[in-house]
């Protein structure tokens, strides 16, 4: 299934053309696989992308509601956000579920890794379900007015199937987690 090759792309000259807290962007003088000149742009990533799926034992989970500034539209996704390269992932995942719900879990599972956006991008994304629940306060950034609302994990399941839900983490966590129940290893 996979093919290991050499990089048929050759890098002539690279230069960083912004940078912030949270991102780099560089751009690339290329050869292509062809031969042919041209240019590509990446950006590069300074956090891990980190979501997780609360689940209580009743098979409700918590959703997240906020305004997407590079979208400009609100969205509704499970809790996450950023993880420090030098801090542990799973540390992270604890961090920003009880930073965004309140939430407090007894039991995680690493359910996927995945890239975001390969094509554009190195963003790296580590997905957790969250179980035996403990609920406290919620500790927001001063940058995120969040809106938070229980729901079950089969109206989840049908906001993803009907389109309702397009963030990629809420999406593919859901899809994994349903595909867990129906393989019985929930």
């Amino acid at each position: 299934m996979t093919k290991e090759a050499i990089n048929p792309w050759k890098t002539l000259t690279t230069d960083q053309v912004h940078e912030s807290p949270w991102i780099r962007v560089s751009s690339h003088a290329v050869l292509n696989p062809s031969g042919n000149p041209g240019t590509y742009s990446v950006v590069h990533f300074k956090n891990l992308a980190i979501g997780i799926l609360p689940l209580d034992k009743h098979f409700n989970t918590w959703l997240v509601g906020q305004y997407r500034y590079p979208i400009n539209q609100y969205s509704w996704e499970i809790p996450e956000g950023g993880g420090k390269l030098d801090v542990p992932p799973l540390e992270s995942a604890k961090r920003e579920l009880k930073e965004e719900t309140g939430i407090i879990a007894g039991k995680w599972t690493k359910i996927q890794e995945m890239h975001l956006s390969n094509s554009a991008s190195d963003e790296f994304c580590i997905l957790y379900l969250a179980q035996n629940l403990e609920f406290k306060e919620s500790e927001p950034e001063d940058t995120e007015l969040l809106e938070i609302r229980k729901v079950p994990f089969d109206a989840l399941y049908q906001m993803v199937i009907n389109g309702e839900i397009t963030d990629s983490l809420t999406v593919t966590a859901t899809l994994k987690v349903k595909l867990m129940m129906l393989e019985g290893k929930l």
